[in-house]
């Protein structure tokens, strides 16, 4: 599994990511065997790198991925996130960046994941009421105790970013990216880029969609999947409209001999050495299939191809239904 570095403070991490959500919230039935086993297995193929939340659950992804990394936390390359509150009830009560709220959280995540400090700790949406200063702040009195190693933005505009990175070195920004997801492309890539601070684009499979698994509503509305009724993209007219990008994407796939997750997450790869791809599985089987994608090799030909077939903007529907919290 090829390396990546994160910024210039020395965080080097697997290419491919595994993001850890799903196995708890959000994607529909759950199986903790089965997560842990998948856990273990992305170890196995040579991913060390390891996404995780304090709201995914609520709380009890924390606690899953530290039982996984039981005895192996020495391999591992652990990140998970503040900012995001939520009640125990599930109810989700708004973004928090006050210094106290900061460490308040991280000492319980570490309880939860039963360690001793977290590799990368992001903040995981900007509070706008508290000054990035103050949050970055406070995230950087944890690297000076020792909880936490290196520090993270989840989707941050460019000034936020710069002034964040002015308070203490920002290793990576987390935001969303995949082939119909470009958004990061006219200002956010520049502006990490120009400052040094790596890339982690989440949902590089488009939440699944871009894998051609999905191909009706029926595929997303089963209890507990929030894809059909919480993101535009998977509902109505552009549910339909989006499955036509999907049947290119399978056609080249096809030409390419992988398969179209593969042909995706390779493209993600393909975007710069500064970019890892944090791809979400609760399966083995589609974990095994996601680290095929190192394997699959891009000509210019063929990103000239994907240029085409998914520009900017080509993606019908908002990635939110509510994009007002998205790169402040």
């Amino acid at each position: 599994m090829q390396k990546r570095k994160l910024g210039d403070q020395g965080l080097e991490v697997s290419a491919l990511a595994l993001g850890c959500m799903g196995m708890s919230e959000f994607y529909g039935a759950t199986d903790d065997a089965e997560s842990i086993a998948t856990i273990q297995r992305a170890l196995e193929l040579g991913i060390d790198f390891f996404d995780t939340a304090d709201m995914y659950g609520p709380f009890e992804n924390e606690q899953l991925l530290g039982r996984a990394l039981a005895g192996r936390r020495d391999k591992a390359i652990v990140a998970t996130k503040f900012g995001v509150v939520r009640g125990a009830d599930k109810s989700f009560r708004g973004i928090d960046g006050r210094p106290d709220y900061v460490r308040q959280c991280i000492d319980a995540s570490l309880q939860r994941l039963g360690m001793d400090y977290v590799d990368l700790y992001y903040q995981h949406r900007v509070d706008p009421k508290v000054p990035i200063e103050e949050t970055v702040g406070a995230m950087a009195e944890l690297v000076r105790a020792g909880k936490v190693r290196y520090l993270g933005l989840s989707e941050a505009g460019p000034e936020t970013i710069r002034r964040a990175h002015a308070v203490h070195p920002i290793s990576a920004l987390q935001t969303e990216y995949s082939l119909w997801s470009r958004d990061p492309e006219p200002e956010i890539l520049p502006t990490i880029r120009e400052l040094r601070i790596g890339f982690v684009a989440y949902s590089p499979l488009g939440r699944g969609f871009l894998t051609g698994a999905i191909k009706s509503a029926a595929d997303v509305s089963s209890e507990g999947d929030r894809r059909g009724g919480f993101f535009p993209r998977f509902s109505g007219e552009a549910f339909d409209r989006n499955l036509e990008l999907v049947a290119k994407l399978t056609e080249m796939a096809r030409d390419k001999r992988c398969a179209p997750a593969q042909l995706a997450l390779a493209w993600v790869l393909a975007r710069g050495d500064d970019v890892v791809a944090l791809a979400g599985t609760k399966r083995r089987k589609y974990l095994d299939e996601n680290a095929g994608a190192t394997k699959v090799s891009l000509t210019a030909a063929d990103l000239a191809r994907l240029d085409e077939l998914a520009p900017l903007g080509v993606a019908v529907g908002e990635r939110y239904a509510d994009m007002s919290g998205l790169n402040r």
